[in-house]
């Protein structure tokens, strides 16, 4: 799923089938994947340790980024006994995005270019960002935190009309305009970075979170 701000700040919300379709025609965008991965799960990614702190309550929302040695792995057992063996479990939740995560990771690692057009993110840590630093502690697929998410987006100028889209859940949809409204802070450069700005995975690709 994408979210597109056009200049009159009409949103154009859609559900995309990859991340290079995501990527046509944008000169900025913010995803909600891991951008970097370590070679060991421990120590974890400094954006990552950063992000969790700054979300007292929401913390779980941060998942751990797998290894790469787990990520080339085809079932949640294999990687998790992989990882264990390098001190630290995985979770199933986690497991379940390693397509996506391996689809994002092949792209930027074909394209050079597009790292200056992608950006790592996290749907929570916008909704704080908009909350005045506070996480929004709601449960974002509860009638109440749903509603809590919708007036922070209008309240910051990403109204908007959409509630049901064919293919994607309710909550992702507001997910990916916190994330939209992320991308415009990263080209106005009033984004902030988390984890050092010149950490790189062993492929050169960086370790941040932006928000």
């Amino acid at each position: 799923m994408i979210c597109r701000r056009d200049t009159d700040g009409t949103l154009d919300i859609r559900v995309v089938k990859t991340l290079a379709e995501a990527c046509e025609g944008l000169s900025t965008l913010a995803v909600d994947m891991p951008i970097g991965f370590v070679d060991v799960p421990r120590p974890p990614r400094a954006c990552e340790v950063e992000a969790r702190k700054l979300l007292p309550g929401k913390a779980s929302s941060v998942f751990p980024t797998p290894c790469r040695a787990a990520l080339a792995c085809t079932t949640h057992a294999e990687a998790n006994a992989l990882s264990k063996t390098m001190g630290v479990g995985l979770n199933r939740q986690t497991f379940h995005l390693f397509p996506k995560m391996r689809e994002v990771d092949a792209l930027m690692r074909a394209d050079r270019k597009l790292q200056s057009i992608v950006y790592e993110a996290h749907p929570e840590l916008a909704f704080a960002r908009m909350n005045g630093g506070r996480p929004v502690l709601s449960k974002k697929r509860q009638p109440d935190g749903h509603a809590e998410r919708r007036k922070l987006l209008a309240r910051h100028g990403f109204k908007t009309k959409v509630d049901r889209l064919s293919g994607a859940a309710r909550d992702d949809i507001l997910d990916a305009i916190a994330v939209c409204r992320t991308a415009t802070l990263i080209a106005a450069g009033k984004a902030t970075c988390l984890g050092p700005t010149d950490e790189r995975d062993r492929h050169g690709l960086p370790m941040n979170i932006w928000f």
